[in-house]
Formats: structure tokens, C-alpha cells, sequence
């Protein structure tokens, strides 16, 4: 065998060296993975092996405590249209009673359901939704009502109390013993925090879904009340991207701790499914709502006696607000309630009720919400840069009293006087329009006749309209004709802000409004 030459001893020796270097670094651990290695770091599977457990361990422990919830309700006779029958097509003149057509009575399709609910006490309390027990009108209990378990035991359940404002619900189940949720704090929850969604969707037993809250305080009147929207319904439900279908109504949502934060109660979709947007009525109302249903058999809804709206950057200025926060004092449902008696005005700006800071309207509510009739809380107010303070005693809400959400405006004929500082025209109000819409006696204001697009007024103030006072800058002073209203105009320059006091001559109640603007010159 020949002997190798001194390229090959230097290859081997290259060779020799670098295996061993290889050798010394990895058992110091000099060396990391090469792409080419198939091992898996474990600083990145332990997080969402540890987030999967969590997800196990929430579901094993709150499911057993998930219901499903069946409704039933028969076959209901209605009489067709009014206290008499109608008339047959045709008939002889003078003589319509006798061809009137009988008036036979319609009946309705039995009616059944299917929801969630989840057991809150260990003798048999459920909390769901007001939607899930009762009838489409949302006030009449369904017939029947039926509770599945887990644990395939079934129960007839009896509905204790519901309130539609909340859209909460109190059902009974007799027994003892039986599993029940931990109820957790919605308050101190954040955006972005992992929940989980537990319920029957669309007949599928026991599903969970995960996501996060995607946004708090979110207002559903129209989902909640199709009906009709009612002023004391909820604006603070929690939002969130957990899968919610139908059947999820009445299902608990549940935090990372295996804690209740909220009852899932709608999705908003153009299909009816899920569409990445659901909402839970937060735990600590409706919990609120249990405790006086039980306790009372009856909802007792606290209220200020007020109007209110959310606040525009022209009402945060008017009032000297550095922020557009705070909740705007539109109006009082009545001479008598007790934030006109505590002193309150329209055109006043909330910040703080109870002392804690209020940014909206739904912290208002929550705010409120948490007192009961008679109890006393303190409100700070903004009024044209002053803070005030003021005491109310909370009045007990007639809940059934609703308002409009929206008023028809007719244009009247004719032009009037141009203010284009406010983009509106303006008119004398005519005695005989004043008569027609019943207006006190002597007339006062001017009626906006003209609402130019991408005005100061646009979507502020309407056509039919009529501006009586100016309130800011001060002192007050009563608008009677269009001179009137430019003169106050010619007080102020570009940029500034004026408040007026405003009435629609199509409410026949003659309501005032405040509307807050910015000048345009």
C-alpha cells in the first residue's frame, strides 16, 4: 500500500480537527440547531402547551354548570284587526253592517325555542337571557320551559323574573347540590383578554369557543329591543370575537381565571351566524338584576330623570372641557324629576357620578345602575367652564316608557334669512303655523327654514326647527326675529362656539333641546 502523500495527511489532519472541534464545542455547548434539525424548542411549545391546559381546565370545570334551555309555547287564537269585523268589497252604501265578514280568529304557530344558561347558586338558580323565555314579544313567558344538564338529567324549570331592558332572566330548577359557576369581576376585565364562550349553538351541545374582548361598553339597542328602544335599555355590553351562534343566548363568557364575566346574548350579522362579532351583558349587571328579582319579584330600575347623549367636540367646548368626555345633559322627561330638582340643566356635561370618573354613556348607566330607588349619589358637572356639584336622589325608572328614536321632518315652503356663520337659513314662525302646531302664546324663535350640507348645523339642527334662546357665550338672550339671531352672531368671530335652545314644531310636546355649534365665518 503506498504510502499517502502530504496533500491527502493534510486533508485528514484538516478533517481530524474539525470533527473534534465539533465534538469539544457541542459538549460545551458552544453550538446551536441547524434549520436542518427537527427538534422542537421547548421555550415555545411550554406557552401554548400551558394555554391549552388552561383552556382544559376552564372548560372540565365550568360546562358541568352550562345548561340547555328549550322553550315551548302553543298555539295562540288572535282576533283578526279591530272591534269589528271588516266590511265585504262593494257593499251597498247604508248598508255595510250587514255584509260585514265574520271575524274569524287567526291562529298563531306553536312556538319553540332553544338557549343557554348557566347555574349560578347550588339550589337550582339559572341565569340566561329575557329573549330565551319568552315569546317574540319579549314580556310573555313561554309556556314551557325545559333545562337539560350534562349530565342528561332534565328539568321543568320555572322563570322566577326577566327584565328586557337588561335582557337578563331568572329560572329555578328544584334540587340541591348542583354544580355552579364561579361569577367573576366584568369591571376590571380588559380588551384583548382571553375569553372563552360556552353553550348549545345551533343545537350542538356543550361547545366551546375561544377569541378575545375585542371592545367594552358597546351599545345594541336595536338587537336588544326590536320592539322599540326603550330608554333605560343597557349600552355596556362586552364585545367579543369568540364564536357565538344561535343558541349561545343565555351561555356564560368566561375569563382566563375560569371566572363568569358575562351572559352572551347577541351576534350582529348580515346572516344570522356568526360573524366574528358577538356581546355579553356584563356579570356584575346582571348579577344586580338576580339579586332584585329574587329579593323583590321585580326589576327596580334606578334613573336620574334625565336625557342624555353622548358628547360632541362643540358641547365639550361649550361646557370648557380640555377632553370630549363626559356625558351631555339633552333634556328632563318631566318638570319633576330629581335632576332638575338637584339643579342640574340641559346643556350640562357629566364627568363624575358616585366619584368615579364618567367618560360615556354607558359608564353613566353602569354607574347608576349599581344604586338602587332612593339612594343618593353625587354628579359633577361642566356648565360654560364651571364645575358644579350635585345631589340627586335616584327615582324609580317606569321602564315601559319609551322614546323615539327618530323624528320625520317636512320641508316647509319659502326661504328666509341666510346665516351662513351656522349654515342655516332662518323665518319668522307665521302665526298660523304657530296655531296649527299648538305653540304657546306669545311665538317665540325663528324656524330654520335651510340646512346647507357640510354645515356647522348639519345633522344638528333640522328644518322645522325653531331656535328660541342663545344660552352661550353669556348672559342669555331670547331669539324673536332673524335680526335677533345675527346680532348675536355679529358678537362672535370664527371659531367660537354658541349654544342654543331649540324645539321641533313636529314633537307636539314641544320639547326643548340644547344644541351646541361651532361658528363657520
Amino acid at each position: 500500500m503506498p504510502f499517502p502523500t502530504q496533500k491527502a495527511r493534510l486533508v485528514v489532519a484538516a478533517t481530524t480537527a474539525f470533527i473534534g472541534g465539533l465534538i469539544v464545542a457541542s459538549g460545551m455547548n458552544w453550538t446551536k440547531l441547524g434549520f436542518a434539525q427537527s427538534r422542537t424548542n421547548p421555550a415555545v411549545v411550554q406557552p401554548i402547551a400551558e394555554a391549552s391546559n388552561a383552556f382544559v381546565s376552564i372548560a372540565n370545570n365550568v360546562t358541568p354548570a352550562v345548561v340547555s334551555i328549550e322553550v315551548f309555547s302553543a298555539a295562540r287564537s288572535t282576533q283578526r284587526g279591530g272591534s269589528q269585523a271588516p266590511v265585504i268589497p262593494n257593499a251597498p252604501p247604508g248598508m255595510e253592517d250587514f255584509f260585514r265578514q265574520f271575524d274569524i280568529p287567526q291562529r298563531s304557530a306553536p312556538m319553540r325555542g332553544q338557549g343557554s344558561g348557566f347555574i349560578v347558586t347550588s339550589n337550582g338558580y339559572i341565569l340566561t337571557n329575557n329573549h330565551v323565555v319568552t315569546n317574540s314579544d319579549r314580556e310573555t313567558i313561554a309556556d314551557k320551559v325545559t333545562v337539560r344538564m350534562m349530565d342528561h338529567r332534565v328539568f321543568t324549570a320555572k322563570v322566577i323574573g326577566h327584565d328586557r331592558t337588561t335582557d337578563v332572566a331568572v329560572i329555578k330548577i328544584d334540587g340541591n347540590n348542583f354544580p355552579t359557576v364561579s361569577l367573576g369581576n366584568d369591571v376590571t376585565s380588559r380588551i384583548g383578554e382571553w375569553v372563552l364562550a360556552i353553550g348549545n349553538p345551533l343545537g350542538l351541545e356543550n361547545t366551546v369557543t375561544a377569541g378575545i374582548i375585542s371592545a367594552k361598553g358597546r351599545s345594541l339597542a336595536d338587537l336588544m329591543n326590536p320592539n322599540g328602544t326603550n330608554q333605560y335599555a343597557i349600552s355596556d355590553l362586552i364585545q367579543t370575537d369568540a364564536a357565538i351562534n344561535p343558541g349561545n343566548s343565555g351561555g356564560p363568557l368566561v375569563n382566563s381565571r375560569g371566572e363568569v364575566i358575562g351572559i352572551n346574548s347577541a351576534i350582529a350579522s348580515p346572516t344570522g351566524y356568526n360573524a366574528g362579532y358577538g356581546f355579553a351583558i356584563p356579570i356584575t349587571l346582571a348579577k344586580r338584576v338576580m339579586d332584585e328579582i329574587i329579593a323583590h319579584g321585580r326589576v327596580r330600575v334606578p334613573a336620574l330623570g334625565i336625557q342624555i347623549d353622548e358628547v360632541s367636540p362643540e358641547d365639550a367646548a361649550v361646557a370648557g372641557l380640555k377632553e370630549i368626555r363626559g356625558v351631555l345633559v339633552r333634556n328632563f322627561p318631566s318638570d319633576d324629576t330629581p335632576a332638575k330638582r338637584a339643579g342640574l340643566q340641559p346643556g350640562d356635561v357629566i364627568i363624575t357620578a358616585d366619584g368615579q370618573p364618567v367618560d360615556r354613556v354607558s359608564t353613566l348607566q353602569r354607574i347608576v345602575r349599581n344604586h338602587n330607588p332612593g339612594e343618593t349619589i353625587e354628579i359633577e358637572a361642566m356648565r360654560y367652564g364651571q364645575k358644579k356639584t350635585f345631589h340627586v336622589t335616584l327615582m324609580e325608572a317606569q321602564t315601559d316608557q319609551q322614546v323615539a328614536t327618530s323624528t320625520t321632518r317636512s320641508t316647509p315652503a319659502g326661504g328666509g334669512s341666510v346665516h351662513p356663520a351656522l349654515g342655516i337659513s332662518v323665518a319668522p314662525v307665521s302665526t298660523e303655523m304657530a296655531a296649527q302646531a299648538r305653540m304657546p302664546t306669545p311665538v317665540r324663535g325663528v324656524m330654520v327654514t335651510d340646512v346647507i350640507p357640510g354645515g356647522p348645523s348639519e345633522d344638528k339642527l333640522f328644518r322645522n326647527d325653531v331656535i328660541t334662546e342663545v344660552l352661550y357665550p353669556a348672559p342669555a338672550h331670547a331669539i324673536n326675529t332673524p335680526a335677533d339671531l345675527q346680532q348675536e352672531l355679529s358678537r362672535l368671530k370664527n371659531g367660537d362656539y354658541i349654544s342654543l335652545r331649540v324645539f321641533s314644531l313636529q314633537d307636539p310636546t314641544h320639547a326643548p333641546r340644547i344644541v351646541n355649534l361651532q361658528i363657520d365665518k
